[in-house]
């Protein structure tokens, strides 16, 4: 504490301050990404660096300290306003953060499931390996992350952190937000009761889950966070049970009507709705319903009578009941709390201790909390003004600040793929004899809308919204502003949009002045002035939310932002781009579309004729694999014959995937994990004949790394000898259908998930899709395959299969939605023919299913994507079904082996050649270090970026410029296929050769990448950048011009150019001496060697192999 009280005495010293500090403790504050407040943020900088801020020393007023305890989204606002009015750099922030990382939208907590990354919730940047953001640095605010503020000494004027940490305040402003209320049920402590509030709750139920394979959980509360619970108990893959006291959901909210229109598309989606629960006990699985037993959560036991309820089996509870004020701090030092909990506050914010604030969901204004975000950021507005010239940054008087005077306490959502929406007086109080109701209640369609007019018709005083709530912003116009209406006109207010044939788009006014984000306060003008500032190139969605931060908060504003940001850019002459590249203004869908629906194929079946038809320029690194891909998925040629190996990206071209130093890696199919000891056997013998590296991947299958591209076909034969394909790891293809053994082998098996997993990877195999494809099937409900993480999965039933579909693994795993239960085999089959067919011919370049599906519209009954894929794929609502079955019979009827074909195809063999003009090769350590590992060889790590042996540079920008010359011939046209790069061997050096027939232009240059010296450029895909030619390296797509050999995009590397030349049949290449260029680029002097300071052996186990057994040994230290 006394060291962090001397490091600010320092700061005083150095800056001639006081402070302002901010306290806060968990996410409640988290402001908006880098909104046009930061503006200031460069002055503050700026300021402290150049020393422009006189100190105390000086005579210049001394800076004032502000605290804000709680770091959470309405602090986190606080903080921006405040840094906002802060125009001379007068005040120092400091704030308190519980959490074990900066502020994020807690709002949007369920949407964690899409990435699993805390960064795609952070309400500033991306957090670093502390849990802090960029712009607390750039703002020179301190953030102390794993500190929870303890005590305020009201008198002393400080606050205390639990780690000791003391600050002094001018200004402290309470921002602690609110906890979750948990109701006194006997078995609220047991192992599986959680809360729903933060980022980490979330990851301790998803642990729990998988390690007590829970099936079914318990949401106790039906409010707007209990729903929200629901969503993400739903999204984990358990069924999930609502339990709600009222006899309704969301009974602040909605009515019954609303209420049944919900409940219905809720239940559609297979969740249970219980209203009128009257919890009496959460039951053990030692049947105990008492607080002493600390047994697991087994079941949920109520108090219902006439009828009884039956005890409610489930795993898990997660309880959502409200929340209650976070006061206990400023209960503790006297400051003045609600007779229900709150810190009373009065119209600025002021609580009764001077110089504290509160805002947010631990503020009682009025004697009313508010638990939205919307009022949260007006308190924090009302209080940074206040704060601002109370400490003399602002010499605004008093009359002319803004009060808090309430909120407007409209909302939409979407709960469960419902909109939810209320505003206005949408309940009024049944005294209220001014009122008239319009109710619009459609069954077929689980929408239900109510509208609440006075007497005469004159004005829309509020009204409910389920189902449908795409008018919202101009409903809730009307009846906030009490605008006079004709009573004839009312009535044409009820129907939804899509009963009045206008679906789509969000409505929007044509008043500037109307708001559209309420969490943020921005108008319709304002993002509209926003996109013709940003212009026709800078806006975006993205760029938009940034700068305006519409969107930023519960996100329901989202749709209108984007109809406002179509809007204007066509007022502009432009348009919300999606397409491929600078060569296609067709996104992968429309060009996909354009192909298909082509009457000619062969006037579309090759890249150079659907770039002449639909695009312009050479193609690039984007366009190229995007088309190569369309081509694969309708017409299904072998991908690198008739030309299209120049389209291919680095590993397709390649049937193998590049490793680091240039190797590659060979994965054969095992179709779902079976394998033979023979071809186990084989594995091991190629392995060994080619020195490569095995391992066992996560997909049932071996890999062996390490293999020279010249190899490949080599390795492939003898694989295909013993009976192996490829395995298509390589490609945007089906790579696996894992299994269990199901009931061949287990004992609780109940089909056999092997035989049709085999089944399944056998019909899908090297079929190619926008991206990456896995699949599962599990033998029974214990989930062993893990098919519920797949982008489909089945699960074993005693009636046939469960099929799952949508979800993924990897970076940002995806739980798999339910879409069909007890279904055999054929019907499975019938339906992933189907879905994987309308993914490929719709989804985007690189989209996984799991977001393509998530973008999909709601079925034509609601209840989201899911069920518009049932309303496509059972009852065949857009008239694809027989197209799709065709399309993918196509490809089932149409598959090869891709290995096979370069194996038994001496043209395609001629592709894997090391160097056209000569048999000669380098091996693969000649070309980068190889270490000992465990018993086996793998490459030498690469450098860190900076450190040598990356970004190389030649001694000079034209180092051969004084060099003696010669035009060497290096082979013939025919040696050097069109529109690639190939590598030639001059000395001991490695060149690529391009030669670009679309131009009918040819170039040299080294084929080593200088980023990190590997050898490979010639595997690059070439074209063109605004005209410029250009290589993209296949390793980290750093692109260079092929004519100066300069990096494009911004960076400073280079590669060397020569001359070349072709006369008849005969290239040439005017090069300096072989001596000359080994010098420079000779493979000895550029190979990549291990690092001296890494010690591999010694921090690794060895595996010594003696007389064919493996022994471990464990390394001493």
């Amino acid at each position: 504490m006394i060291t962090h009280q001397l490091r600010h005495a320092r700061l005083c010293m150095i800056f001639g301050c006081t402070a302002i500090y901010v306290l806060g403790f968990g996410p409640l504050p988290a402001s908006l990404k880098r909104s046009p407040i930061l503006k200031n943020s460069f002055a503050r900088l700026a300021a402290s660096v150049n020393g422009s801020v006189n100190g105390s020393v000086n005579g210049a007023q001394e800076k004032k300290r502000v605290v804000v305890i709680g770091n959470g989204m309405v602090g986190q606002r606080f903080m921006e306003n405040l840094i906002g009015l802060d125009q001379s750099n007068q005040c120092i922030i400091s704030t308190f953060c519980e959490e074990p990382r900066a502020a994020y939208n807690r709002v949007k907590l369920t949407s964690y499931f899409e990435t699993r990354d805390p960064s795609a919730l952070s309400m500033t940047e991306e957090y670093d390996q502390d849990g802090k953001t960029n712009w607390y640095k750039t703002n020179h605010v301190e953030l102390l992350v794993n500190d929870k503020a303890v005590c305020i000494d009201t008198e002393a004027k400080t606050v205390t952190g639990k780690s000791g940490t003391t600050i002094p305040y001018d200004v402290a402003v309470l921002a602690t937000g609110s906890y979750p209320f948990v109701p006194p049920i006997p078995g609220k402590d047991r192992p599986g009761v959680f809360v729903y509030r933060t980022i980490q709750d979330l990851e301790d139920m998803l642990a729990f889950v998988k390690d007590n394979n829970v099936k079914s959980a318990a949401v106790i509360g039906g409010g707007l966070l209990g729903l929200e619970a629901a969503k993400a108990v739903y999204d984990m893959g358990v069924e999930a049970h609502i339990i709600e006291f009222a006899p309704i959901l969301m009974a602040r909210q909605i009515d019954q009507g609303g209420h049944e229109a919900m409940v219905g598309s809720i239940e559609e989606m297979g969740l249970k709705v219980h209203c009128g629960a009257r919890t009496a006990a959460i039951v053990g699985q030692d049947g105990s319903s008492d607080n002493d037993s600390r047994s697991p959560v087994a079941a949920l036991r109520f108090n219902n009578e006439n009828p009884s309820w039956e005890d409610l089996p489930v795993q898990m509870v997660v309880v959502s009941a409200g929340i209650k004020p976070r006061d206990e701090i400023a209960n503790s030092c006297g400051i003045q709390i609600g007779e229900r909990g709150g810190v009373v506050v009065d119209d600025f914010m002021r609580t009764s201790a001077p110089d504290v604030y509160a805002i947010g969901e631990v503020a009682l204004h009025k004697n009313f909390i508010y638990g939205l975000i919307a009022p949260g950021y007006d308190m924090a507005k009302v209080a940074a003004e206040k704060v601002a010239a109370d400490i003399g940054i602002s010499q605004k008087d008093e009359d002319l600040l803004h009060k808090f005077l309430g909120a407007d306490l409209s909302t939409k959502l979407k709960l469960l793929g419902c909109d939810v929406a209320s505003f206005g007086e949408n309940q009024p109080r049944p005294d209220d004899t001014d009122t008239t109701e319009l109710v619009w209640k459609d069954p077929f369609t689980s929408v239900y809308r109510k509208l609440i007019f006075n007497k005469a018709g004159t004005k829309l005083r509020g009204g409910i919204l389920v189902g449908n709530a795409d008018d919202f912003t101009t409903l809730q116009k009307l009846a906030v502003s009490g605008t006079e209406m004709n009573p004839r006109d009312c009535a044409a207010l009820l129907p939804p949009p899509m009963a009045k044939a206008s679906p789509g788009n969000e409505e929007i006014s044509s008043d500037p002045n109307t708001l559209v984000c309420s969490c943020n306060d921005v108008s319709q003008g304002m993002i509209a002035m926003a996109v013709q500032k940003l212009g026709v190139e800078g806006a975006n969605l993205k760029a938009l939310k940034k700068c305006t931060k519409a969107g930023t908060g519960c996100g329901g504003c989202e749709p209108v932002v984007k109809t406002i940001l179509a809007e204007e850019l066509k007022k502009l002459g432009g348009k919300v781009s999606n397409q491929l590249c600078e060569h296609f203004s067709y996104s992968r869908p429309e060009l996909m579309a354009l192909v298909r629906a082509n009457p000619e194929p062969s006037s579309v079946h090759s890249f150079e004729k659907i770039l002449a038809k639909h695009g312009h320029g050479d193609g690039c690194e984007i366009c190229k694999p995007a088309v190569a891909s369309i081509l694969a998925s309708l017409y299904n040629g072998v991908v690198i014959d008739d030309g299209r190996n120049s389209l291919q990206d680095t590993n397709d071209r390649s049937l193998a995937n590049m490793q680091r130093g240039g190797t590659y890696s060979v994965v054969p199919r095992v179709p779902a994990g079976e394998i033979t000891p023979a071809q186990l056997i084989a594995l091991g013998e190629t392995a060994e004949k080619y020195n490569l590296y095995t391992k066992i991947t996560g997909g049932q299958r071996v890999d062996l790394f390490g293999a020279s591209k010249h190899q490949l076909p080599d390795i492939w034969q003898q694989l295909g000898e013993a009976g192996f394909e490829s395995g298509h790891a390589y490609g945007k293809a089906l790579r696996t259908v894992k299994s269990c053994v199901g009931s061949t082998w287990c004992r609780f098996g109940v089909q056999d998930s092997v035989s049709f997993a085999v089944r399944v990877e056998n019909r899908y195999k090297a079929i190619r899709a926008p991206h990456k494809i896995k699949g599962g099937v599990s033998g029974c409900i214990r989930e062993c395959a893990e098919a519920q993480g797949k982008d489909f999965g089945l699960i074993a039933t005693e009636k046939g299969y469960n099929l799952f579909l949508g979800g993924n693994g990897g970076a940002f795993p995806v739980h798999a939605a339910l879409f069909a239960s007890d279904i055999d085999e054929e019907t499975v089959l019938m339906y992933l023919d189907r879905y994987l067919m309308y993914y490929i011919l719709t989804a985007d370049r690189l989209e996984r299913t799991a977001v393509w599906q998530k973008k999909l519209p709601s079925g034509k009954n609601g209840g989201g994507p899911i069920e518009h894929l049932k309303d496509v794929i059972i009852s065949d609502s857009l008239g694809i079904c027989k197209e799709l079955d065709a399309r993918m019979q196509h490809l089932v009827d149409t598959y090869h082996d891709e290995w096979a074909e370069v194996v038994n195809n001496p043209k395609l063999r001629n592709q894997f050649k090391q160097f056209a003009n000569t048999d000669e090769t380098q091996e693969k350590d000649e070309l980068i270090e190889f270490v000992d590992i465990r018993g086996q060889k793998r490459p030498a790590d690469w450098p860190a970026d900076g450190q040598p042996q990356t970004n190389w540079a030649p001694p000079a920008d034209d180092v051969f410029s004084r060099s003696e010359k010669a035009w060497v011939l290096v082979g013939s046209v025919h040696d050097f296929s069109p529109n690639v790069g190939t590598a030639i061997l001059y000395g001991s050096t490695q060149l690529a050769v391009f030669n670009n027939a679309k131009r009918g232009e040819w170039y040299v240059t080294q084929n080593m990448c200088p980023h990190k010296q590997a050898f490979v450029l010639s595997q690059g895909i070439i074209g063109d950048s605004s005209g410029t030619p250009k290589v993209a390296c296949p390793l980290h797509k750093k692109n260079f011009d092929l004519g100066s050999g300069a990096e494009l995009g911004g960076g400073d590397l280079k590669i060397i150019t020569f001359a070349v030349k072709i006369v008849g049949d005969d290239v040439l290449v005017e090069l300096p001496s072989v001596e000359e260029v080994d010098a420079i680029l000779g493979t000895g002097g550029l190979r990549v060697l291990k690092s001296d300071c890494i010690n591999i052996s010694g921090d690794a186990i060895k595996v010594p192999i003696k007389n064919g057994v493996l022994n471990s040994v464990v390394a001493s230290r």
